[in-house]
């Protein structure tokens, strides 16, 4: 086995056992701890050390990892990696159990983020997600993770029998269409309060303390290599998990020099605009924390601030096989070809000349290649966190990402050279 294929191998296990954003953080604190991290509490006191390494976490669903390095952290500022933890998919709404014709049950659920909907359809989907438990301090309730790891519901197709257009575009509704089927009823069902006491009954604990819930559908099938020389990754969850898991390698493999620090967001694929998203102020409150615990002056932390760089990092797009009208006429980045550097001129990416040099150098220094992505000029694409976290905090800052296919469906498509040569990149950049 290379040591490209180990790595994606990994990652694969890495999405497999992260099925949601709690997942996802959970896992990522284990791993850290592991390296010798230590957790903080946003609620508690903070001691900290130079060349100490530490962990805090946000809603259970965000975390931000430290380094403080030997160097000065005056001198040198951060440097940041910023991914995030979610990805596009359906949230079963509360009081989900609907019944059909006296005889079948869904799932009433809510569209979260932009899936492509399609994708969803006619495979096995599982249920995973966080329980709120009753405790003695209303104001702090228990939290559980739940994952039931087996082939759950079934989002069904309609028949080309019933529907002979079927083949000529179809446009589902979120609503009616995209409910997923989750039992046959019969005089032993106990409809009322169904899916909450199965879930009490996973985690062994009483139905009647489960208070809430924040829990999702996904792609019950683990991801694989594909190609002839497995030079593929289809997965579930690369974007972006695929650069939270380049993040945390890199992290966890650099030296003690450098001032360093991977954050990872949630709820990026519905705009950033939570508490524990990109748009909210927990990450400038996590700085301003570190420099007051570190004895730093406010000059002192300002001059942090302007000495760091943060390089955003969101998948990208490759060229498509099939549509390659879709994409800019000269620059069209392919799997396999290494980093992506994101620009556009109106700022949805936060790459300027300066820090694309910056990221192409540190490629260079790296010996990995490095493509570029614009968009089509007459069509609007995405956008990512960067930008968004600019807005707290002026630091310099690059966009990029792997180059993909099938963004945003329920499997999705990689390169295996892809994410060591971004994982190589990484950990370039952590041991400058």
């Amino acid at each position: 086995m290379t040591k490209e294929i180990q790595l994606a191998e990994e990652l694969i296990n890495f999405i497999y056992n992260g099925p949601t954003a709690f997942h996802v953080v959970e896992n990522v604190g284990r791993e850290l701890e592991a390296a010798g991290y230590k957790k903080l509490e946003l609620t508690g006191q903070w001691e900290l050390e130079a060349g100490g390494k530490y962990y805090t976490t946000k809603n259970g669903s965000a975390i931000f990892a430290f380094d403080t390095g030997k160097k000065s952290l005056a001198d040198n500022g951060f440097k940041m990696i910023c991914a995030h933890s979610d990805s596009p998919g359906f949230k079963i709404k509360p009081d989900p159990e609907m019944i059909v014709d006296g005889k079948l049950m869904k799932l009433n659920t809510e569209v979260y983020g932009g899936p492509i909907l399609m994708s969803w359809l006619d495979r096995p989907l599982s249920i995973a997600g966080r329980v709120i438990l009753k405790s003695d301090d209303p104001l702090k309730p228990g939290h559980k993770l739940v994952n039931f790891r087996k082939a759950m519901v079934y989002i069904p197709n309609l028949a080309i029998h019933l529907n002979r257009s079927v083949n000529d575009g179809v446009e589902l509704n979120k609503q009616k269409d995209m409910l997923p089927l989750v039992s046959t009823v019969n005089d032993s069902l106990e409809k009322d309060g169904w899916l909450q006491n199965l879930v009490a009954k996973e985690l062994q604990v009483d139905a009647l303390d489960i208070l809430d819930f924040d829990l999702f559908l996904y792609e019950f099938e683990k991801g694989t290599l594909v190609g002839e020389k497995n030079e593929f990754i289809s997965s579930p969850k690369l974007d972006d998990l695929a650069m939270v898991h380049a993040g945390l390698k890199a992290l966890l493999s650099s030296d003690d020099n450098s001032p360093k620090m991977l954050a990872i967001f949630d709820n990026e694929e519905v705009g950033s605009g939570t508490k524990q998203g990109a748009g909210s102020p927990v990450l400038k409150h996590i700085i301003d924390r570190i420099a007051e615990k570190l004895g730093m002056s406010q000059e002192d932390k300002q001059r942090a601030l302007y000495n760091s760089f943060m390089i955003s990092a969101d998948m990208a797009h490759s060229i498509h096989p099939n549509q390659v009208g879709k994409h800019d006429p000269v620059l069209h980045p392919v799997l396999n070809g290494g980093p992506v550097i994101k620009i556009h001129a109106n700022q949805k990416y936060t790459t300027d000349g300066d820090s694309g040099a910056v990221f192409k150098s540190l490629c260079k220094i790296a010996e990995v290649p490095v493509q570029q992505f614009v968009n089509r000029s007459d069509m609007v694409g995405g956008s990512t966190l960067g930008n968004v976290l600019l807005g707290q905090m002026d630091i310099r800052s690059v966009d990029v990402g792997n180059p993909m296919l099938s963004m945003h469906s329920v499997r999705e498509l990689g390169g295996v050279k892809d994410h060591f040569y971004m994982t190589e990149v990484f950990k370039t950049f952590f041991n400058l």
